[in-house]
C-alpha cells in the first residue's frame, strides 16, 4: 500500500459519492426538502427514541454547529422538528422529529431508497454491495481512533505568505 494507492481509492469513494448525491438531487430525491435537511431528518429518525442532542447531530452532519442550529431552527418552524430541554441536564437541548416530520422522513426516505437501488443494484450484487458497506464502515470507525496526523507528516500542506499550497519540491 502506498499513498498514492491510498490517494486513488479515496478519490474514486469521493467521486462516486459526488456523482450519484447529483443524480439524486436531480432526481428531486429530497423535495421538498434539501438533502442537508434530510439528513437532519433521517439522523434524528435513527436516533434512539427518535430524539436526538444537538451536539450529536452535529457529529453527524457535515454542517457547522451554527449552521445546523439555524437549520434546526427552520425545521422547527415548518413544524418539522421539535427542540426540547435535555431531561438530564437542563443546559442540553434535544431535537425530535413531529408527526409531520416522521411522516415527511419516511416518503421521502422510501423515494431515495428506490433511487439508491436504481443507481447501484444493476452495477453491484448483493455481495458486492455488502462488501461496499464494511468496507466504508471500517473506514468511517477507524476515523475518529485515527487521531492525529503523524509527526512525520505535516497535516496540511506549506502555504505561501498568501496561505496558498507552495509548489512542492
Amino acid at each position: 500500500m502506498t499513498t498514492r494507492s491510498a490517494a486513488a481509492a479515496w478519490e474514486s469513494l469521493f467521486r462516486v459519492q459526488v456523482t450519484l448525491m447529483r443524480r439524486f438531487e436531480a432526481a428531486r430525491d429530497f423535495a421538498p426538502l434539501t438533502s442537508r435537511e434530510y439528513d437532519v431528518l433521517f439522523n434524528i429518525s435513527r436516533a434512539p427514541g427518535g430524539a436526538a442532542r444537538l451536539r450529536d447531530l452535529n457529529e453527524k452532519s457535515l454542517l457547522a454547529q451554527p449552521s445546523l442550529s439555524r437549520m434546526v431552527d427552520r425545521l422547527a418552524a415548518e413544524g418539522l422538528v421539535e427542540r426540547r430541554e435535555a431531561h438530564d441536564d437542563g443546559r442540553g437541548v434535544v431535537v425530535a422529529l413531529t408527526g409531520d416530520g416522521a411522516a415527511l422522513q419516511r416518503s421521502i426516505g422510501l423515494r431515495h431508497v428506490r433511487s439508491i437501488s436504481a443507481s447501484i443494484d444493476h452495477v453491484l450484487d448483493a455481495d458486492e454491495q455488502a462488501t461496499l458497506a464494511a468496507l466504508c464502515d471500517r473506514l468511517r470507525v477507524a476515523a475518529p481512533a485515527a487521531g492525529p496526523v503523524p509527526a512525520d507528516r505535516p497535516a496540511t500542506s506549506p502555504t505561501n505568505a498568501k496561505g496558498r499550497p507552495s509548489p512542492r519540491p
